[in-house]
């Protein structure tokens, strides 16, 4: 059974100014390939020694390789072309919206049949096998995501409808998982938002307009692809560790959606089958505990308290607390703590300092000793 740890974070960090300077350089021309990637992997170097001097306990490299948290998807696959992001909106904390331009990332579109045209994680894995110093994960994009690449205007003639298009991402999600696994990966964290769609009504309008499928019908859609690429990571290998993360969105401090998680919560916790769930509970927007009591024992959650979109330090007594009160629900040994999203799920990161970040993932540590010792 996979090892029990209670401190965790969800998988991004900040990239170092150089490092963003240095992208810019390459892009206009002005920065060789080779200078870049001694850039990147002194960054993914730094982001291991801040875990392990915060007392993290589950390293990732930072994702200091990607542009986004979708680079799966983005920038691993051929068959796509750019494409204008559409109908997003973006908030912060108090709830105004955010302008477009602090919150544009790049986007693509399906225009022919998907293929793996670049093993980015499996880069990503060499890298975390060479240099970590304990445990390691791999995240990556859940294909029930990928409803986002199809557009009936690029995509159509390749793939009549969005679910002809996921049948082939799932297959290639679950031959890089195969893949990885072959390279020594014991731990893989899916990133799936396609939740929100169901726990947000107006989330799942803005997203979708007047045509927005029922909520029934993108849950069960979003619950068979996540469990599809669970069993199957399951079947290659059942001592890797599987997690999946659940967030309302995180793009320079700002969110997308906001609800607690009843609307998914029986179906979602009981039918995908992963080893540890992270779940954003940073804010009242992501709503009680009583929603985890149809996590099955055995279980982990670990618990999003500790915010990543904002430097205020959390009181290490109102988060005991906190935990306490999901302990309702969930034994106290199948809890654990986190960030309830990355740092820098894009590029450009959230608005904290770097050590805003170290202070962030030490009170997660700390607290983790405090409460499970």
């Amino acid at each position: 059974m996979p090892t029990t740890h209670h401190a965790e974070h969800v998988g991004s960090l900040l990239r170092p100014p150089e490092l963003l300077r240095a992208r810019e350089a390459h892009r206009r021309g002005e920065l060789s390939e080779e200078t870049l990637a001694k850039l990147t992997e002194d960054a993914a170097l730094a982001a291991i020694d801040l875990q392990r001097e915060a007392g993290i306990e589950v390293f990732t490299d930072g994702e200091m390789r990607r542009a986004t948290w979708m680079a799966g998807l983005l920038e691993s696959l051929g068959g796509v072309v750019p494409a204008e992001v559409t109908n997003s909106a973006w908030f912060r904390g108090d709830g105004q919206p955010v302008p477009p331009d602090e919150t544009s990332f790049d986007m693509v579109a399906a225009n022919a049949r998907l293929t793996q045209k670049k093993h980015l994680t499996a880069a990503e894995a060499d890298f975390l096998m060479r240099h970590a110093p304990g445990p390691f994960k791999i995240t990556m994009m859940s294909s029930s995501m990928g409803n986002l690449l199809w557009r009936p205007e690029i995509s159509a003639d390749a793939y009549p409808d969005p679910g002809a298009m996921m049948r082939d991402l799932v297959a290639l999600r679950i031959e890089e998982i195969r893949k990885l696994i072959r390279l020594g990966v014991r731990w893989i964290q899916l990133d799936s938002l396609g939740y929100n769609f169901v726990i947000d009504p107006g989330f799942r309008m803005r997203m979708f307009g007047a045509a927005a499928p029922p909520p029934e019908v993108l849950l069960d859609a979003t619950i068979a692809v996540d469990a599809e690429l669970v069993r199957a990571t399951k079947a290659i290998n059942p001592d890797v560790t599987v997690g999946m993360h659940i967030c309302r969105g995180n793009n320079r401090s700002a969110w997308m959606s906001s609800g607690g998680y009843e609307p998914v919560a029986e179906r979602l916790f009981g039918e995908v089958p992963v080893d540890r769930f992270l779940l954003e509970y940073d804010t009242e927007r992501a709503g009680g505990f009583e929603p985890l009591r149809f996590v099955p024992r055995g279980t982990t959650v670990v618990l999003g308290l500790v915010s990543s979109k904002v430097p205020v330090l959390e009181s290490p007594d109102e988060l005991r607390r906190r935990i306490d009160e999901a302990a309702a629900f969930v034994p106290p040994e199948d809890l654990a703590i986190s960030p309830q999203c990355g740092f820098a799920s894009t590029s450009r990161g959230n608005l904290l300092t770097v050590d805003d970040q170290r202070r962030k993932l030490e009170l997660v540590a700390r607290t983790a000793r405090l409460v499970w010792g």
